[in-house]
């Protein structure tokens, strides 16, 4: 009578495990959970303390989605049986909330007006120096004020890349980040979840000097994960979060720019640190002019200093003149010991990039020629 008096009722019982009375009737029945004692003239359930470990691990189980058939294994069979049972469970139900998740967004995705995010991995330091390449295209203060999305970058996040773009309106810097074969399945799939038609990329702008700080930081950071939404914009590492808020307004459309520039005619392969030298020997003494004639290059000042740094030149001859302070940065701004020059006109946009590296490209309005006017 002692031990009837120690056990607890399934009311108290089902308190202290975290189950409804109506479950542990439940597990009774499928011989899962048997009760200490049964009173035979009144049925009631009894349960002993020690149940109780048994009783919590059923209840996290059921949590877990767990069929009973596979709950009984990891209940009464042995730990290699158990381990294989919630191994398999594991696989199934990350299974299955991947192809919830793909179904939801894909619901999402026609609805009007669904949401609107996308995700893509990155290497830090990769970030860190397509921020620094981009950044000196952005405008300056004064410009800012009057135009305010030219103190941004744009980013767009596609399937298989993310760019980054700004513009002063007399130079603009483009760099295209491709994501690893390793990320390429998670950067797909977060970004199919983006609406939109026809799988246009996601489009955000955020503040130069908000981003080249954010850039400092992901520097330090093996893997970076780029998250946009309508909430703004986070850059996610291992153990920590950045936010970086959005900007609205509407950016130049730059591949309106790109797609309808003219074929270069004239292209120069020089070499990089002597053409800024020349650039910072000229110092403000007027535009810069480049000259080419017989597989020569000539640069040229206002104050007649000239120059003629080895050089590649394929096409007819062309003079074409640069402001210092706009030619300076695009140089900077690049990678390796060459730089290409890709000319379409002496007044239209020229080609600024790395001969070795497609993926960061400026583009650096010439100015009028006064020099060549007044020869004329």
């Amino acid at each position: 009578m002692d031990e009837i008096d120690a056990l607890m009722s399934i009311g108290a019982f089902a308190r202290r495990a975290g189950l409804a009375p109506s479950a542990l009737r439940f597990y009774d029945d499928c011989d899962m959970l048997r009760p200490a004692y049964v009173d035979d003239a009144t049925g009631y359930r009894y349960y002993a303390a020690d149940q109780e470990p048994r009783a919590v691990l059923v209840r996290r189980l059921r949590e877990a989605g767990m069929p009973l058939t596979d709950a009984s294994v990891v209940l009464d069979g042995t730990r290699e049986e158990a381990r294989a049972v919630l191994e398999g469970h594991a696989r199934r139900a990350r299974e299955t909330a991947a192809s919830a998740r793909s179904a939801i967004e894909e619901i999402l995705r026609d609805l009007p007006g669904g949401a609107r995010r996308a995700s893509v991995r990155l290497g830090g330091a990769e970030l860190a120096s397509a921020v620094r390449q981009v950044a000196p295209a952005v405008a300056s203060a004064p410009v800012r004020e009057e135009f305010p999305v030219l103190g941004c970058v744009l980013i767009e996040l596609d399937r298989q890349e993310t760019r980054l773009v700004a513009t002063d309106r007399y130079r603009l810097a483009v760099r295209a980040l491709r994501t690893s074969s390793a990320e390429a399945v998670e950067a797909v799939e977060a970004v199919e979840a983006v609406g939109g038609v026809g799988g246009d990329p996601y489009r955000v702008l955020v503040d130069a000097a908000e981003l080249t700080e954010a850039a400092s930081w992901a520097l330090r950071t093996p893997g970076i994960r780029i998250e946009a939404d309508q909430q703004g914009v986070r850059l996610h590492s291992d153990t920590a979060v950045r936010d970086l808020p959005t900007v609205e307004g509407t950016f130049p459309d730059y591949r309106l720019i790109l797609d309808n520039l003219p074929a270069a005619r004239h292209r120069i392969i020089t070499d990089r640190t002597a053409l800024r030298k020349t650039i910072a020997d000229a110092g403000d003494d007027g535009p810069l002019t480049l000259h080419t004639g017989d597989q020569q290059l000539t640069l040229a000042t206002r104050g007649s200093k000239t120059a003629t740094p080895p050089a590649i030149c394929t096409g007819p001859p062309v003079r074409i003149a640069f402001d210092p302070h706009v030619l300076l940065p695009a140089l900077d701004a690049g990678v390796g010991p060459d730089v290409l020059l890709e000319i379409s006109s002496p007044s239209q946009p020229v080609i600024v990039r790395s001969a070795d590296q497609g993926s960061f490209t400026t583009l650096v309005m010439p100015v009028r020629d006064a020099s060549a006017d007044g020869a004329a």
